[in-house]
């Protein structure tokens, strides 16, 4: 059975995998969150009721759409291993800048692809890295930013229907790209190597062609990953 990954529970893993559930029934869901639903997130992530504060994210995701395991832990060095190991895409919902890099190192150096999603503010993104094919996010940020130089989610607050339209749209690109294996994807679709950036305060999206760093090691290690695998 086809498998992706999802990365964080919230307001984009939400709708993700919600839209991925409705559309590709037959699709494995690994949802992967170690947080506990709290009454805040109620109002954004949307698989979420009243009567679910205090439970884990992931079990109460997994048990409303189909073909959904939960896995309530963290994603790490150490548990990658075993939560890629089938996976043919991840995505990534998380909302910290340290998860968001190991997630594209670790997808690069295995070859899935990854979607990435994030939402801050009035303001969202989303991209989709082709390990090989196009860059990655160290090739645009080469790293996290240091530690408080930019707000979380929680000091500057999240758009709730932002999310939703994010989250909805990393699903729809999974679906995409899970039923064209040519990685074709129609008008509409956001398309790889592309950073979609949304404002919401102005009502306009801006699309960022991505070129490759040619000094990125985590593109370098993509590449040599893929010419193993062939």
């Amino acid at each position: 059975m086809t498998t992706a990954v999802i990365l964080g529970m919230g307001g984009l893993g939400c709708p993700a995998a919600l839209a991925i559930s409705e559309e590709r029934p037959d699709l494995r869901l690994v949802l992967v969150d170690p947080d506990r639903v709290d009454r805040s997130n109620l109002a954004r992530q949307i698989l979420f009721r009243d009567e679910d504060v205090g439970r884990p994210k992931a079990e109460v995701a997994a048990r409303r759409l189909r073909n959904a395991e939960p896995r309530v832990q963290r994603f790490d060095e150490q548990s990658a291993p075993e939560l890629l190991r089938d996976a043919e895409v991840l995505l990534d919902g998380t909302d910290d800048f340290a998860t968001r890099f190991l997630a594209n190192d670790q997808a690069l150096a295995r070859g899935v692809p990854l979607i990435h999603g994030a939402v801050l503010g009035w303001t969202g993104q989303l991209a989709i890295i082709l390990p090989g094919r196009t860059a990655c996010l160290r090739c645009l940020f080469e790293g996290p930013p240091p530690p408080g130089s930019m707000p979380t989610c929680a000091e500057a607050g999240v758009l709730a229907p932002l999310c939703g339209l994010i989250g909805a749209t990393m699903g729809l690109a999974t679906v995409q790209m899970l039923d064209e294996k040519k990685l074709f994807f129609f008008w509409g679709a956001p398309e790889p190597g592309v950073l979609y950036r949304w404002d919401a305060r102005r009502g306009c999206e801006r699309p960022l062609p991505l070129k490759r760093d040619p000094a990125c090691a985590a593109c370098a290690g993509a590449a040599s990953y893929r010419e193993r695998r062939s």
